[in-house]
């Protein structure tokens, strides 16, 4: 069959790669892409905004499936729109895309439906949530309500900081309307894990879980970004953990979208954190984590189109999974994630991928290479029948070339390293 992907990233890259390993899948589409997929797919210079043209494409390409990458266009309703033309896309409709488009929503979800979580409160003014965080005290998690690419959270340390973050992102409209309101949530302490599900039609097949690093610098320090790496299996959250999260969470979840009339289909990623009290969820996603993705899919054996044929038929499958551990770590821009430097040549990457796999997400072709055109540029996978063993093979590929104009974290893993003996 002719799959379409919609996106431009490195998670879009990690769909693209593993429907193009899948013998029941013809050929792969990705709109808009990005110059670096052009040796996994044929690249269609369409906006993921414009409903419209890729409608038309698909139709016209005798397009099977369309597998939605990103938030924006799943909040704005794209699937409606395929669903409305007689196509079939993968992702939830817009009113079920809530679940990550309104944090508000998440978590009043939650609340009603008894789906454990941080204590809350939702403001959309300066003075009652810079009293509620006087009252709380710190450390506190403030959110913007709306989609802010995976910027709009700050993990306050002081009062001080929860306040200038209200007020910047209520007060200055740091994320314009997404932080119009903002959500304010007891800080949690734990192990994070993202556990990622496909459903449909109330079936759930979850994921192996992954760990990502959320803050740009070694140590996990500095500021939050959409993620410097990743890893995949989690040693330190046990099997236990993993099935108690997906009978508080992950079920409860899909049982309360469907009774609020919003029955999800998609990718539902819980970011979830192991507190004393058991897992809890720090956010919802419509969508496949990025870097997640990039480590998570690695470790699936099934053919991905087989698979998406029977999820959406609602017939059985047996989803496999390696034991091999992926680790990847993320190639940035100079700058990243406050201001970015672009159009910096990038290495010669061939030794690298002779070996392993790179994800682009933002470069752009120049002569034979490719410069920097985004904040995230790469991903870089390795595999190893441990964890250490494949941050070790990453490691040593990375260090090997020149990164000018370019940074990366050099402790991808260190939680499980630090934890498992």
């Amino acid at each position: 069959m002719k799959v379409l992907v919609i996106g431009s990233g490195g998670r879009e890259h990690a769909i693209v790669k593993q429907f193009k390993k899948a013998p029941s899948v013809e050929q792969v589409y990705v709109a808009p892409g990005n110059e670096g997929m052009k040796n996994d797919a044929t690249i269609v210079p369409i906006a993921q905004s414009s409903f419209d043209e890729l409608i038309n494409f698909a139709i016209s390409e005798g397009i099977a499936l369309t597998f939605v990458g990103p938030e924006q266009p799943l909040t704005e309703g794209i699937v409606d729109a395929f669903e409305e033309a007689g196509l079939r896309a993968f992702g939830p409709r817009k009113d079920a895309a809530q679940i990550e488009g309104s944090k508000a929503f998440a978590k009043d979800l939650m609340k009603k439906y008894n789906i454990p979580t941080a204590a809350y409160a939702t403001f959309s003014q300066v003075d009652p949530a810079v009293a509620y965080i006087k009252e709380n005290g710190a450390p506190i998690v403030i959110k913007a309500d709306g989609l802010a690419a995976g910027k709009g959270v700050v993990v306050a340390m002081t009062e001080a900081e929860a306040i200038e973050a209200v007020e910047d992102m209520i007060g200055n409209q740091r994320f314009g309307d997404s932080s119009s309101s903002v959500v304010i949530e007891e800080f949690l302490d734990g192990e994070e894990f993202s556990f990622m599900s496909f459903v449909h039609a109330g079936q759930i097949y979850p994921m192996v879980i992954a760990q990502d690093h959320k803050r740009a610098f070694d140590g996990d320090q500095g500021p939050n970004t959409g993620g410097m790496g990743a890893y995949s299996p989690v040693p330190q959250i046990p099997q236990s953990v993993i099935d108690e999260a997906f009978e508080t969470v992950v079920k409860p979840t899909v049982a309360a979208m469907d009774s609020e009339g919003t029955p999800f289909t998609g990718i539902l990623y819980a970011g979830l954190i192991l507190t004393k009290n058991g897992p809890k969820v720090i956010e919802f996603n419509a969508r496949f984590g990025d870097p997640e993705a990039q480590v998570v899919l690695q470790r699936m054996e099934s053919d991905f189109g087989l698979f998406m044929n029977a999820l959406l038929a609602s017939a059985p499958f047996e989803l496999k999974w390696s034991d091999q551990a992926v680790l990847g770590v993320v190639i940035a821009s100079e700058g990243y994630p406050v201001a970015v430097e672009n159009g910096h040549k990038l290495p010669d990457l061939s030794a690298i991928e002779e070996k392993y796999e790179i994800f682009h997400a933002g470069t752009k072709a120049d002569g034979d290479g490719f410069v920097g055109n985004g904040g995230r540029v790469l991903l870089i996978t390795a595999t190893g029948d441990q964890l250490q063993e494949a941050q070790e093979k990453v490691y040593d590929s990375i260090n090997k070339e020149q990164w000018d104009h370019f940074f990366y974290r050099k402790d991808i893993g260190w939680r499980t390293f630090n934890n498992v003996k």
